[in-house]
């Protein structure tokens, strides 16, 4: 099996977790940051990546309100999701990731983090989050 590549996509930074070669583990690559709203740039940083680790599959987090419905957030992703896809030979699955954030902070806390070290690590953990969600998911 070939890596899968998982991203927390925000408005000034985007979180990147890898798999495993066996598609069983997530883990953080690195917390990207780019100027507001500059998802052009931001989709260079992800093809680097992409051609550095061979990615052919990309799980990017659609951020849903609780109640499911799509906002302006989830419409961002979606037009990443295009521009990845028309930049690179790649498939992007929408992936929900509802929680994933708070489920990374408590788990930052849990893990007694400071807080500064939290704010610089919690969108690099979202990604594992979402990542690891899905091969969970793909496995059962």
């Amino acid at each position: 099996m070939e890596k899968i590549l998982g991203l927390d996509l925000g408005s000034r930074t985007c979180g990147v977790a890898i798999s495993d070669t066996l598609g069983m583990l997530a883990h953080g690559v690195e917390t990207y940051h780019f100027s507001e709203n500059a998802y052009k740039k931001c989709a260079y940083r992800i093809k680097n990546i992409v051609e550095e680790n061979n990615i052919h599959t990309i799980v990017l987090g659609l951020p849903k309100h609780m109640n499911g419905d799509l906002g302006e957030r989830a419409q961002i992703s979606i037009d990443f999701k295009e521009r990845l896809e028309k930049m690179m030979d790649v498939e992007v699955i929408l992936e929900d990731e509802r929680l994933t954030t708070v489920i990374a902070t408590n788990n930052l806390i849990f893990g007694d983090v400071s807080r500064k070290k939290r704010k610089q690590v919690v969108d690099k953990m979202a990604a594992v989050e979402i990542l690891q969600g899905y091969l969970d998911k793909i496995r059962r």
